[in-house]
């Protein structure tokens, strides 16, 4: 039977489940835990199919949801970046009794661009799944490339990237197209428009992958949420920018704590 591969670190009271992006791994947090494990009880996770949790097939998104949540806390705060941020959203969505607030980053209800709506191009997402069957670690390579693009730190970040995929088994060229597939397909915004817990939006000006604008049309769709922009972080903020990120991440927990639940 496949095992998820779940890690608990920290001392904190709060359970923070981190949830990791496309091709990557848990491995990819490990930037910010010792700035995080003072003050949350983290829960670090491969998602099914993706690094130590390989023996999953590919699965779609409620799939993904389902098996993640069965690990989890009974109550838990949830941040994903990326596709991990359609997951933990997903999870908000069908289990919102599990979820004491919601925080995504560098993600998206709905990633492909439609006429009114930016995001990434339909044909760029089946660019990536037809390459992936040609050259495998090219198309992933680039793939994590465009997450980096435009910082000061964009070499280093690249190389995180690369060595925390390279650390641990890759996914198969099947999961990572259902993940491709996920970003494709899925449109949550209509689910998210009557979400009632806090929700944080994290983004970065520079980022390709979730454009800058998406940002600006959920403050409007989503009052009740709040949104961050990075000035100068691209797809992975939590890497260029660990310790500001850390603070806003923070900042906003303290602030649910200390205020009644919005509705």
């Amino acid at each position: 039977m496949a095992q998820l591969y779940w890690q608990t670190i920290g001392e904190g009271q709060r359970d923070l489940v981190l949830l990791h992006g496309w091709g990557l791994n848990a491995e990819v947090w490990r930037c910010i835990t010792e700035r995080l494990t003072p003050h949350f009880r983290l829960h670090l996770v491969d998602l099914p199919g993706y690094g130590r949790s390989g023996d999953f097939p590919a699965q779609s998104l409620a799939e993904m949801a389902n098996v993640v949540l069965m690990h989890a806390p009974a109550k838990a705060i949830w941040l994903g970046w990326s596709l991990g941020g359609l997951v933990a959203s997903q999870i908000a969505l069908a289990n919102p009794e599990r979820v004491d607030a919601l925080i995504t980053v560098a993600s998206s209800p709905c990633f492909a661009a439609h006429s009114e709506w930016p995001g990434i191009k339909p044909e760029v997402l089946s660019g990536f799944q037809h390459q992936l069957s040609h050259d495998f670690n090219k198309t992933v390579e680039r793939f994590l490339a465009l997450q980096t693009l435009g910082t000061e730190s964009a070499k280093e970040d690249i190389r995180m990237l690369k060595g925390v995929v390279l650390k641990l088994p890759m996914p198969t060229v099947e999961v990572l197209n259902a993940g491709l597939k996920t970003l494709e397909i899925e449109d949550l915004r209509n689910g998210l428009d009557g979400l009632k817990l806090p929700f944080l939006r994290l983004y970065g000006y520079l980022d390709g992958l979730v454009p800058r604008k998406v940002a600006s049309l959920l403050d409007e769709r989503w009052p009740n949420s709040d949104s961050y922009l990075f000035p100068k972080a691209s797809h992975a903020p939590f890497m260029s920018h660990s310790a500001e990120f850390c603070e806003v991440v923070k900042a906003f927990i303290d602030q649910i704590d200390t205020s009644p639940q919005r509705g």
